[in-house]
């Protein structure tokens, strides 16, 4: 099985283009903080990232997710990783359960070694799960770079542009590699 992660900044596009590489018959499995965002503020919190379990509750999503996906190769928006990046960007300890997940794709090569950095497209558009500046996400892309490094991973930048064009440099990066 091959797992491959999109990452980079809030707002450079990655969700733009897990959806198109879905609409092409990939696997592709969401990011799982949007959607931990998306139930607490449907329940009337505002701001369910100021909260201490904001994290360990991406990580259980995430890995939820990772062991409901099937087939060959899965294309994932964020990993956890993603979720130590965040936990960095915000000043929080890596928590007992963000290491255990961290020491399991670790330990057990979960995702493609080679993941895929959507690059910021030179703007950040908030949105009720994403209020963060353009310089902010700066700032939380170079953590982001930082913390797949640190883990071993290589980044394959995916330069700003059209979707058409950033989705086929995934595809042949996912086709070469897959053969």
């Amino acid at each position: 099985m091959r797992r491959y992660v999109l990452t980079g900044t809030p707002g450079a596009g990655k969700t733009t283009i897990l959806r198109r590489l879905g609409e092409l018959g990939y696997q592709v499995v969401e990011e799982a903080a949007t959607s931990v965002i998306a139930r607490a503020q449907a329940r009337g919190e505002d701001q369910p990232w100021t909260r201490a379990s904001f994290i360990d509750e991406i990580v259980t999503l995430q890995r939820q997710r990772q062991l409901e996906a099937t087939g060959p190769l899965q294309v994932f928006d964020r990993s956890p990783v993603c979720a130590h990046a965040l936990a960095t960007y915000l000043g929080r300890p890596v928590s007992p359960a963000l290491a255990a997940e961290l020491e399991r794709i670790t330990s057990e090569d979960v995702y493609e070694r080679r993941v895929l950095f959507i690059r910021n497209l030179g703007f950040c558009e908030p949105t009720a799960a994403r209020r963060i500046s353009f310089e902010e996400s700066l700032a939380f892309e170079k953590v982001h770079e930082e913390s797949y490094l640190a883990f071993g991973y290589q980044l394959v930048d995916v330069p700003a542009g059209d979707v058409a064009r950033r989705v086929a440099a995934v595809t042949s990066l996912i086709s070469k590699s897959s053969s």
